[in-house]
């Protein structure tokens, strides 16, 4: 049941990703970057300390070690901040086919990262749905020939952070909430960006905000904070692995909107690779569960 609710909550983190991203296309337009992300990160990590303190969870803050404060800095740093300066530094650096690309191979890095170091095991039903997100993702995005070029390295190297991040989160979340735990990304995250903008100079840029541009970094904010707390609550009670599967469905979802609002026809290969993704999420979590199934049948047999 706890997996179940888990999956729910990780799919509806891939539709806010999916909407969000189609939203942020607008919202980021003729904003810096770093102060973009930066101000989303304060903003949710504001809205996530009053939801700390609506929910009367402030003791929980209080009672915190330094161990846990420590890691809650590292998700921040790993998670919240280093790479996605990287990311959007990269970003300018390369194609936007080959960024995306790039971004949706995070499944992969998360895979190896939870094998190693949460010994989730990898069945056949992951391997060959994670082949065909891969091929969906190729056609969907449009990808040629990617070469890697240092805006490309620089992408990698963000995916390689958060894919490291998410472990991390997985392993602190056996003991602390996920609100605790996407706070600290929030918070340590937002104040790392921050003091990256006063040392490159770029804070004073805050102060030049318009109204209209507050307004969508506000907006989005609500998405990221709808993100973030439906992602590491769902991340709690799943795998990760195969949670981050889960979250490649955003790609199709943000096509769709692109076809509904913006009047973008959807190619052969765009479709086909929607329904290879789709395949994959569908191989991923189903074959999984009979796996499981079958090896507690299995069991069940050998005790009887």
């Amino acid at each position: 049941m706890k997996e179940n609710k888990g999956l729910i909550l990780v799919l509806c983190t891939a539709l806010i990703s999916g909407v969000s991203i189609f939203i942020n296309k607008f919202g980021v337009k003729g904003i810096n970057s770093s102060v973009f992300c930066g101000m989303k990160n304060l903003v949710v990590a504001v809205f996530l300390i009053s939801l700390i303190l609506i929910l009367k969870e402030w003791k929980v803050l209080r009672r915190l070690q330094r161990k846990d404060w420590l890691t809650l800095f590292v998700i921040g740093l790993v998670g919240g901040s280093v790479p996605f300066l990287l990311f959007f530094k990269g970003l300018q650096m390369t194609t936007g086919a080959e960024g995306a690309f790039i971004h949706k191979t995070l499944f992969i890095f998360v895979a190896i990262f939870a094998l190693i170091f949460l010994k989730e095991k990898l069945h056949k039903g992951f391997i060959i749905g994670a082949l065909c997100l891969l091929a969906g993702n190729v056609l969907l995005l449009k990808l040629t020939h990617p070469i890697f070029e240092k805006g490309d390295l620089l992408i990698l190297l963000a995916i390689i952070l958060w894919a490291a991040e998410n472990t991390i989160s997985k392993y602190a979340l056996r003991t602390l909430s996920p609100r605790i735990v996407a706070f600290g990304r929030m918070f340590f995250g937002s104040l790392l960006i921050m003091v990256f903008l006063a040392v490159t100079g770029q804070i004073h840029i805050i102060g030049t905000l318009t109204v209209s541009q507050i307004g969508w970094i506000l907006i989005t904010s609500a998405f990221l904070f709808g993100y973030v707390t439906t992602w590491y609550t769902g991340i709690k009670y799943t795998r990760v692995s195969q949670a981050t599967c889960v979250l490649t469905l955003g790609a199709p979802i943000t096509s769709l909107l692109s076809l509904i609002f913006l009047h973008q026809a959807l190619s052969f290969k765009e479709i086909a690779g929607m329904i290879l993704i789709i395949l994959g999420i569908v191989l991923v979590i189903g074959i999984a569960r009979l796996f499981r199934r079958l090896k507690l049948t299995k069991l069940a047999h050998v005790r009887s």
